[in-house]
């Protein structure tokens, strides 16, 4: 599905016979781009470490967003707990890891989890003073409502790829192949700039 709607090409600078099929296929190098499966809400399950002694992660996509009103964008966690250091660790620590808790996974009430506009996620801290590990996060993240930036970047992109006679020869059969071999001419360095802000903050 593109990123631009058909009663949205003539406002974006397109004419409104601009084929259905570059669109799109505008809106999957914007995604390859910003390093994600699409720009809209999509489920993600992302394993993630901890800093010494910290309770925060940075989640690779943002940002948060619930597929629905009201639920939580965290849909499921689980922590793994750190080992303790023997010569630091309290009592009650040291019992915690005599019966198996330090390096065994944990689930995380979601609602425990607090989410923050830079795509940070904050956990509680543990009930026995126990540091966390590693996280397998379950989250949903993306735009309901397409950015401007993102909807000017495939305009452009579209505008280019017509401007193009190699495309322009088989317009009506654009594909994955040849959109690769001629996407360092299609991404320019103001659509580069559009799109930065969207990129993903690590290969996931």
């Amino acid at each position: 599905m593109g990123y631009l709607e058909p009663s949205e090409y003539v406002l974006f600078g397109l004419e409104a016979e601009t084929p259905d099929a570059l669109v799109n296929a505008a809106s999957a190098m914007v995604d390859a781009f910003c390093r994600r499966p699409s720009l809209a809400v999509t489920a993600y399950v992302e394993r993630l470490r901890f800093g010494r002694d910290r309770q925060t992660l940075r989640l690779s996509h943002g940002p948060l967003a619930a597929v629905s009103g009201g639920a939580s964008a965290i849909t499921a966690c689980r922590v793994r707990l750190r080992s303790v250091d023997g010569w630091n660790a309290t009592p009650m620590q040291r019992d915690a890891a005599v019966f198996g808790l330090c390096g065994a996974w944990s689930d995380v009430d979601p609602a425990r989890i607090a989410g923050y506009a830079n795509g940070e996620i904050e956990l509680a801290g543990h009930v026995l003073g126990l540091g966390y590990d590693e996280a397998e996060v379950s989250y949903t993240a993306g735009f309901h409502e397409m950015p401007q930036a993102v909807k000017l970047a495939v305009a452009q992109i579209v505008r280019n790829a017509q401007a193009t006679p190699g495309l322009n020869v088989r317009r009506q059969q654009v594909d994955a192949m040849e959109l690769e071999y001629f996407a360092p001419g299609l991404l320019e360095d103001e659509t580069k700039r559009l799109l930065r802000p969207f990129v993903s903050v690590r290969l996931a």
